[in-house]
């Protein structure tokens, strides 16, 4: 039999050749029970299989037999990172990121870890050495761009997203995101080319997807309103066909959310005091974030989606299976899972003693929030219901998320959108006032002040003049809102659904009396 060696096992993978990767290191193991590199891939071929526990495990075991090792450590804080548990992986990267490293995609992970738990400033020097280690590599030159961005270096995200294409002219995500980080203008933009490639993506869904979405941004930008909806049609038809997205599924997951409602009211003593701001997609929670988080005493995971992943792993129920999901929820010990909460973002707080958790879809989980962490402050936000579904169907989410399946069509989105507001309603009800609160997108830009004292007096915090000027915030954004959060508040997305010359009105009679609120 071969000997298990780094290149051998590779190429073995590359073939899909699990079971002789898997033989090599168990014969590997027999002769040395600590062999780190047995371990190692044993931990590859557990997370092919979609084992991450399992993963951890063995990953785990080649970091500890091999301490100086990056690419182990790497591959240890990313086992972390699939399983949600943020901190550790966030420690573990910095164990990695000391061992310099002459491996570019090694680089990349440890920069990919980093950015997943918000530090994209540490992030940042490590796609830089990817990019350097692997100058050819498009997908290098993508993560160093959308890093870039995050952080508001939109000058160094614009070179290196036109790097990815150069190298990869068919790099339809990174053609998306280069379309979406300007305002395109009639002398300034990308779509002779857009065109061309959509031309040429023949029935590939993501490709048109991303194409159409950079398109129809584009038509947007040059004032082309009515075109570029009817762009967006096209961009996502052939997703839609293929997800084929079922109304029934989501009544019953909005159902099932109602179960969960009531404190079990306790004290509690975590040293950092979670804010969940919730709402829909495109609704305003980057901007709220952005305002809070410039207080002194708040800081800022952004979309941590750790609760719902504690809760997973605490049920092995898949949030997706929506009713055992709850009801499983509800039998647990969910005093002890909001302490593990709060012990898992306490590394995050750094000398804050508020956090906050934006992530937008916590609003489903808001009564499972409130019984496990009582002293959780939430924070939901609204918008107009013709704006807000537009701007979801507008939005391209990440593909593998099945939650936002809803926005593929303009009723489903209607139809979303009034489960949404009945939740909310039943939220409103239900949760005490001092910890649920819900806020308009158009009162702050209307009345900022006024706005912003009623959050931080919600909070119970002390008044900050910083929180007026949330767009001088230096702190990295990873979210659709990273350009537009850096500059001064701006009401030109109210009302954009009237641009659209009675294209919506199919929309506006699926809201029904929602669409005038």
């Amino acid at each position: 039999m071969a000997l298990l060696t780094f290149e051998t096992a590779m190429r073995l993978l590359t073939q899909k050749k699990h079971q002789a990767v898997y033989d090599l290191a168990i014969e590997a193991l027999r002769k040395n029970e600590k062999d780190p590199l047995a371990f190692f891939f044993i931990g590859i071929i557990a997370s092919d299989h979609g084992q991450f526990e399992k993963a951890l495990e063995f990953h785990a075991k080649a970091s500890e037999h091999a301490p100086k090792n990056a690419r182990y450590q790497a591959f240890h804080a990313k086992a972390l990172m699939a399983l949600g548990r943020t901190s550790e992986a966030k420690l573990r990267a910095d164990t990695a990121a000391a061992f310099k490293t002459d491996d570019g995609f090694v680089a990349d992970m440890i920069g990919s870890v980093y950015s997943r738990t918000g530090h994209h400033a540490l992030a940042l020097p490590l796609f830089r050495r990817a990019v350097r280690l692997n100058p050819k590599w498009s997908v290098f030159h993508f993560n160093h761009a959308a890093c870039a961005q995050f952080t508001g270096d939109v000058k160094t995200a614009k070179s290196a997203y036109k790097k990815a294409v150069s190298l990869e002219p068919n790099f339809y995500r990174a053609w998306f995101s280069l379309a979406s980080l300007e305002t395109q203008t009639s002398d300034n933009n990308y779509l002779t080319k857009l065109e061309s490639l959509f031309a040429k993506v023949g029935q590939d869904p993501d490709g048109r997807l991303f194409l159409g979405h950079a398109i129809a941004k584009t038509l947007e930008d040059l004032g082309r309103f009515p075109e570029s909806l009817d762009w967006l049609e096209k961009a996502k038809a052939a997703r839609k066909k293929r997800i084929n997205y079922n109304r029934h599924n989501m009544t019953e997951m909005f159902a099932a959310a109602t179960h969960a409602a009531q404190s079990r009211q306790r004290s509690q003593a975590h040293d950092v005091t979670p804010i969940f701001i919730v709402g829909l997609p495109r609704t305003g929670t980057t901007l709220v974030d952005r305002i809070v988080s410039s207080h002194a005493k708040v800081a800022s995971a952004g979309e941590l989606d750790l609760f719902t992943q504690l809760v997973e792993r605490e049920t092995q129920i898949s949030r997706l299976n929506a009713e055992p999901f709850f009801s499983s929820a509800q039998s647990t010990d969910l005093q002890e899972l909001g302490d593990i909460y709060a012990q898992q973002i306490a590394g995050l707080a750094e000398d804050a003693t508020y956090l906050i958790d934006k992530t937008p879809m916590n609003f489903l989980y808001t009564g499972l929030i409130h019984q496990a962490l009582p002293n959780a402050r939430i924070i939901a936000l609204r918008r107009n219901a013709m704006d807000a579904c537009l701007s979801n169907y507008r939005q391209l989410f990440a593909l593998e998320d099945r939650r936002f399946d809803y926005a593929f069509d303009l009723e489903d989105t209607a139809a979303y959108y009034r489960a949404f507001d009945g939740l909310m309603s039943h939220w409103r009800q239900t949760l005490p006032d001092d910890r649920f609160m819900e806020v308009g997108y158009e009162d702050i830009i209307h009345d900022q002040e006024v706005q912003t004292r009623r959050l931080l007096d919600f909070c119970e915090l002390d008044w900050d003049p910083a929180c007026l000027n949330f767009h001088e915030n230096a702190a990295a954004v990873d979210t659709a809102s990273s350009v537009q959060v850096r500059q001064p508040l701006y009401s030109g997305s109210i009302g954009r659904w009237q641009k659209y010359d009675g294209k919506l009105d199919g929309l506006k009679a699926a809201l029904g009396a929602l669409a005038d609120q």
